[in-house]
């Protein structure tokens, strides 16, 4: 009997067939539409951002910056029309030559000497001791450092008055029962006074600044420190400290700012000692040209001079510190 032995079928020879380009990759099209997703995206949260930099920034700024070429001005020796004429840079000649504003400059100057480093150094001292673990109730010594901040600083400023004043100080009464006079609206001693106002408003809030920054430190470093013999102090200012640079320069950046602003401490605090005079500093010169003097060219002038020069120093800060950072890491 003869057997048959099954024959496979030749495989196929025909051509595979190619899957279509969109199976492989995603086509132009889709990926430009994912894209003008992501843009929408993007511009629909930051248009809160834009349109707060135009309102209250960009068009003040342009505002201020137009006003300060043109002036007011009577003719026929002040008894004609007042209409605005351009006077072009006159302005800023006149603000830059007043001694007035120069005068303010400087001690601005001297009260950021004083103030931005005691700030900066008070905040991060108060911040490692409640990182450390030192300090008890940690929740409420926070909480009381920044209850000042709370408080508005027109109403601060209202209190020290009351406590810088003779015959309604209780600390001045104190003083005197043991045979101490201070003066603290004196000659020498107004501009610490404000600092001490400006410290007591301040002080808690960069705490926490620092106290965020602080959280952020990886604890194995900080137990590295320890393992390897470093006490408190030493941890503290070798280890911590440096790790939270960044939020140092931008504490220090955003107090001078501030601090260049200095406005509603000389301004009350003038109401009781002829220390301090309608143009002690450069806001203070702004506010009097404006309201007083009624020559808005002027005080826009002046605007602008303090925005520059608040830029100018601002800018100086970030490139110091970029370089420093960049030599850092060279030597590393």
């Amino acid at each position: 009997m003869t057997s048959t032995t099954p024959v496979s079928a030749p495989a196929s020879t025909a051509p595979r067939t190619p899957r279509p380009p969109s199976a492989a990759a995603p086509a132009p099209t889709a990926r430009r539409s994912a894209r003008r997703r992501e843009l929408g995206a993007a511009g629909a949260l930051m248009t809160p951002f834009f349109i707060l930099l135009i309102t209250v920034f960009l068009i003040p700024v342009g505002t201020a910056v137009w006003l300060s070429f043109f002036s007011d001005d009577q003719p026929g020796l002040g008894f004609g029309p007042e209409h605005t004429v351009f006077v072009g840079l006159r302005g800023y000649t006149a603000v830059l030559t007043d001694p007035t504003f120069l005068g303010g400059l400087g001690i601005v100057a001297l009260y950021c000497l004083i103030y931005i480093p005691l700030m900066v150094v008070g905040a991060l001292a108060l911040a490692l001791l409640l990182d450390s673990g030192v300090v008890r109730l940690r929740a409420t010594a926070q909480l009381a450092l920044f209850l000042p901040h709370a408080v508005p600083g027109i109403i601060a400023a209202i209190i020290w008055l009351y406590l810088y004043t003779p015959g309604l100080s209780p600390v001045i009464e104190l003083l005197g029962k043991a045979d101490i006079t201070v003066d603290f609206l004196g000659v020498h001693t107004v501009l610490p006074s404000i600092v001490n106002i400006a410290l007591w408003s301040n002080l808690g809030y960069n705490m926490v600044v620092f106290y965020a920054a602080l959280q952020a430190v990886p604890r194995e470093v900080i137990e590295a420190a320890v393992v390897d013999g470093a006490g408190p102090v030493r941890t503290a200012l070798q280890v911590k400290a440096p790790l939270v640079r960044s939020s140092t320069v931008m504490v220090a950046m955003f107090t001078l700012i501030f601090a260049l602003q200095l406005f509603t401490e000389p301004m009350l605090l003038g109401q009781s000692t002829p220390m301090i005079n309608s143009r002690f500093s450069p806001s203070m010169y702004i506010y009097d040209a404006a309201f007083t003097r009624n020559n808005y060219g002027l005080a826009a002038a002046a605007s602008v001079v303090l925005l520059v020069f608040t830029i100018a120093l601002s800018y100086g800060i970030t490139r110091w510190t970029n370089r420093a950072d960049a030599a850092e890491e060279d030597a590393r």
